[in-house]
């Protein structure tokens, strides 16, 4: 190993502004430091994590000069301006830590939307790692766009949406990330990527029986280490890391519902839509005569506060048997008895949660990575049915086949059966546990040679 007095304990982790990137890289921390660590939290001030929560890390808050994420402007200019406003101030406070840590090398993990920490660490001459919080599957779609723009293949043609995409199987053209968006954007998209340099490693929020193809594929494509260690959720118990806050109340109007009887709603915290598609669903929800829980985010309306476009006479139609809430603890609600299925908008730690308490799903994506999620759920792992519209007769037929039919059973099975497996990866022999042991292992060997 080398000099024993440069041993890293020092890990500084660089977090974006994300609910679905902040979550898993907070998990990402406990777990490190329960492998003997000290975790530093660089941080946006905009979504920032309550520090209460984690007395065991250092929090470096950096100030972006944001209120609020705009995600119609996401790629023209707000991940830009973002890493240019942080990164002097993460470089000033890691020059100060590396003088004042004389004997211990520092490693830096940062989210990959948060490329300004590579740059920063290769100029002080720090190892780093990328940490992605999406599937491995979203990786060879994504690397794909470029050249499939380059064909005059994007935007997608709606007569190509329902053909398969070459090389990609089984994804089709319509479940391609991004595949409705202009063409000056996506330039602009490919630029961004272009500043991304190849990592010294990768860990990927993971399990490799879910996406053994996938990694396979992306090993071969970066030649780097891989590090596929997941579900995070299950691998550390984590205090709360919502940005919202969360209504505990919700348990025990669960408690009163009968056995996998519940369909709980909940399309992320990020995505909007219009008075009409608030309409489909909440009539969707009332005709399929299921007990429902529905997150309805306060904003997530074009215009609305809360609830107050709800139809008129929707609230007394579901008296007794819905539930509509500002925010819910999903993990608590997924775990509880009473849900049998779970209508989302397949963002990756609202997939890896489901899948590790067995829980079938109605998928709607809505962008990123959630279309290629959404396509995973439904073909090629069968726990998921497709919605493609948000129309209340297709909703009802969705909620029946997931919670009455015969179909949602078998689904059930396959969903019990992959959370078993993904358990099985967090213990010894297990994958996850391996990719752990061997993540340690590299950091150290990796702060060994920076450090002679």
């Amino acid at each position: 190993m080398g000099d024993e007095s440069k041993i890293c304990k020092s890990l500084v982790l660089v977090a974006s502004p994300f609910q679905g990137h902040m979550t898993p890289m907070l998990q990402l921390g406990n777990l490190l430091h329960s492998k003997g660590f000290s975790i530093t939290i660089a941080h946006t001030k905009l979504n920032s994590p309550d520090p209460s929560n984690h007395p065991e890390f250092e929090f470096l808050p950096l100030y972006d000069n944001f209120s609020a994420i705009d995600p119609s402007n996401y790629f023209k200019n707000f991940l830009v301006k973002l890493n240019d406003n942080c990164k002097m101030q993460l470089q000033d406070h890691l020059a100060k830590k590396i003088k004042e840590e004389k004997n211990q090398m520092i490693t830096v993990i940062h989210d990959n939307a948060m490329y300004f920490a590579d740059e920063v660490a290769s100029n002080l001459k720090l190892p780093s790692i990328v940490f992605r919080s999406c599937s491995a599957s979203y990786m060879p779609a994504y690397l794909a766009l470029p050249i499939l723009h380059a064909e005059g293949k994007l935007p997608i043609q709606d007569s190509m949406l329902q053909k398969l995409v070459p090389e990609l199987h089984p994804l089709r053209y319509k479940d391609l990330p991004f595949n409705n968006t202009p063409t000056e954007l996506l330039k602009q998209m490919f630029a961004l990527s272009e500043r991304i340099r190849t990592p010294s490693a990768i860990i990927w929020n993971t399990v490799d029986f879910l996406e053994h193809s996938m990694l396979t594929k992306l090993r071969q494509h970066y030649q780097i280490p891989i590090f596929d260690i997941g579900p995070l959720n299950e691998m550390t118990k984590c205090p709360s890391t919502s940005f919202l806050k969360e209504d505990i109340n919700c348990i025990s109007w669960l408690d009163k519902q009968a056995p996998r009887s519940v369909i709980y709603v909940s399309l992320g915290s990020l995505a909007t839509m219009d008075e009409t598609e608030l309409a489909e669903t909440a009539w969707g929800l009332a005709n399929s005569k299921q007990p429902f829980l529905w997150v309805v985010r306060p904003g997530s309306v074009n215009g609305s506060e809360w609830i107050e476009f709800l139809p008129e006479g929707f609230m007394e139609e579901i008296r007794g048997r819905g539930h509509v809430l500002k925010w819910a603890p999903q993990k608590k609600v997924l775990a509880h008895f009473a849900v049998g299925g779970f209508w989302s908008h397949c963002g990756w730690n609202s997939t890896l949660e489901s899948i590790s308490e067995g829980v079938p799903m109605i998928c709607r994506p809505v962008y990123g990575d959630q279309c290629v999620n959404s396509r995973n759920l439904s073909y090629t792992w069968r726990v998921g049915l497709e919605l493609e519209y948000l129309e209340r007769n297709l909703i009802v037929d969705a909620i029946r086949r997931l919670l009455v039919d015969d179909e949602g059973k078998e689904m059930r099975k396959r969903a019990f059966f992959m959370k078993e497996k993904a358990k099985n990866a967090l213990y010894k022999g297990g994958s996850s546990f391996k990719a752990l042991k061997d993540l340690v292992q590299f950091i150290q060997a990796d702060i060994d040679i920076h450090s002679n």
